[in-house]
């Protein structure tokens, strides 16, 4: 009852006039950038984060998490009308959906994208909001200790799990840990890696790098792989209150449902994010799948469009949880919106639900209110979408260029900064080039510091005995967990692979296929 009646605070709040207007700004953003290839809502938080100073925090946390759920929405549009994913978590939808719309039924496949998100959606926000008060309950009675052991299961699972190699994710993740020792040491106020530059002393900005990475160096490895020409894209006609026919609906209904309980559990543990959650539902739908809707996956079943989608949009409000109880990112947008909460001296983790309950529970509320935004929003809109997709790619990309340069001075005015940028987007760029994920980076670069504390405090309660950062009770399951996360991250992976294989030995066998590419 507390929790419900908080909730209706955090309605109270997220409904005033001004902070709707903020909420349709995020999602209308989000949208957009979630249909333009390449461009996810990482790198659109990044990229806002800067111009976003002037507004109160929970003003900008709701944009924020209006860019989140709106790029979730968005990357099905492209997927299904120019079988490019906007998201990485919408590959799965580009399977059947492009197939859908190339025999006419593209509308068919937006409908049932839109209605099996807003679904996923609200039944998820509905998981989040009495999971993650039951979670920061349990979480506020860990100590130094036990924080250690978080923070050592946040490194090793995303450094491990997020990107095609371990080494090169560990080896991100190194990277990560050393950009954040580069300041001045807080115990004895030494300088590290400074190289006598007093523009280091203050450490390197973390919404410098999110922007360095997930836009200038984002951007550069997107123009360098680009293709020219015009884009193809799919129409779509009718009345969109017609899209779906009766049987379109008999055969959607339960697939949404259970892709939002195959995403959100996925989502709340460091084991992929909405790519795993996708692949998995895709599979179940498969498997599940009788009679001649079987024989429909690899032509354009819409089983394979309703599942993904509902357990991408899932899986994206399960990530909030650990997010806000533990204060651990297990994604790239993640971990950009972590830096978004820090930006403004908000810490989240156990406490968070304690001292910034208001702006928390105005969050939550405003999940639900984007939510219906964005199924109001996007099946009407549709034409406005495809709209988008045709700007120019030398255009926009050199635009975010631009906009980033901008967004880098403007964090301290001065233009040290955007030689910083500059020199970590070509880096950026190098590490996608290579394959070198690029959240494990900067998941080191937030979370290091807080790292480094926590295991100072441990060591001085324990008088320097490393034994008791594995002796703790809670730190012992914390790691075991570890262990179990490992084991089924991996077995999934290794069913994504073979998905992945089979599907393409399916394509080569009927010939392949012209994939639309941007």
């Amino acid at each position: 009852m507390d929790n419900f009646m908080a909730l209706m605070e955090g309605f109270s709040v997220a409904m005033q006039p001004m902070y709707l207007l903020f909420a349709l700004g995020g999602v209308l953003v989000g949208t957009a950038v979630g249909v333009l290839p390449g461009i996810g809502p990482a790198m659109a938080i990044a990229l806002l984060m800067p111009i976003t100073y002037s507004l109160d925090p929970t003003a900008a946390i709701i944009v924020f998490a209006g860019i989140y759920y709106g790029g979730m929405y968005g990357g099905s549009t492209t997927s299904i009308l120019l079988n490019t994913p906007g998201e990485s978590a919408s590959v799965v939808t580009a399977l059947e959906g492009n197939k859908m719309a190339k025999a006419g039924r593209g509308a068919a496949a937006l409908a049932t994208a839109a209605l099996g998100s807003f679904v996923a959606g609200t039944i998820a926000t509905v998981l989040l909001t009495f999971l993650a008060p039951m979670l920061a309950e349990f979480a506020v009675q860990i100590g130094p200790v036990e924080y250690v052991a978080l923070m050592v299961v946040a490194f090793l699972t995303v450094g491990a799990l997020l990107g095609a190699s371990v080494l090169r994710g560990l080896a991100s993740l190194c990277i990560g840990l050393f950009l954040a020792l580069v300041g001045v040491d807080a115990l004895t106020a030494q300088q590290r890696y400074t190289f006598g530059n007093p523009f280091l002393t203050d450490g390197i900005d973390v919404v410098l790098v999110a922007v360095a990475l997930f836009a200038m160096g984002e951007a550069l490895y997107i123009a360098s792989r680009m293709r020219h020409g015009a884009v193809d894209v799919i129409p779509v006609s009718g009345n969109w209150r017609k899209w779906m026919k009766r049987e379109d609906w008999r055969r959607s209904w339960k697939p949404w449902l259970r892709g939002t309980f195959i995403g959100f559990p996925i989502g709340t543990i460091p084991a992929g994010g909405a790519d795993v959650a996708t692949f998995v539902s895709y599979a179940a739908e498969r498997k599940l799948a009788k009679g001649e809707d079987k024989a429909q996956f690899g032509k354009g079943a819409i089983e394979g469009v309703a599942g993904p989608e509902s357990a991408n949009n899932a899986a994206a409000a399960g990530v909030l949880v650990p997010l806000l109880t533990l204060g651990i990112p297990t994604t790239a947008t993640a971990a950009i919106m972590l830096v978004a909460f820090q930006r403004y001296q908000i810490q989240p983790g156990p406490l968070l639900f304690e001292v910034e309950g208001a702006l928390v529970w105005a969050l939550i509320a405003s999940l639900y209110v984007g939510n219906l935004m964005l199924l109001v929003l996007n099946l009407p809109l549709v034409g406005l979408w495809v709209k988008i997709l045709q700007i120019p790619r030398p255009y926009l990309y050199a635009g975010i260029l631009v906009f980033a340069a901008l967004g880098a001075f403007s964090v301290n005015f001065t233009p040290v900064d955007v030689w910083i940028l500059l020199i970590i987007g070509i880096l950026g760029f190098f590490m996608r080039r290579y394959g070198y994920p690029i959240a494990p980076l900067v998941v080191g670069l937030i979370l290091g510091p807080i790292f480094e504390d926590q295991l100072r405090r441990s060591m001085a309660i324990s008088q320097g005995d490393p034994t008791a950062l594995i002796t703790s009770p809670i730190a012992a399951v914390i790691y075991a967990t570890l262990a179990l996360i490992f084991a089924l991250s991996f077995w999934m992976k290794k069913r994504q692979k073979a998905m992945e294989s089979s599907m393409a030995d399916a394509s080569i066998t009927s010939g392949g296929g012209d994939q639309a590419r941007a």
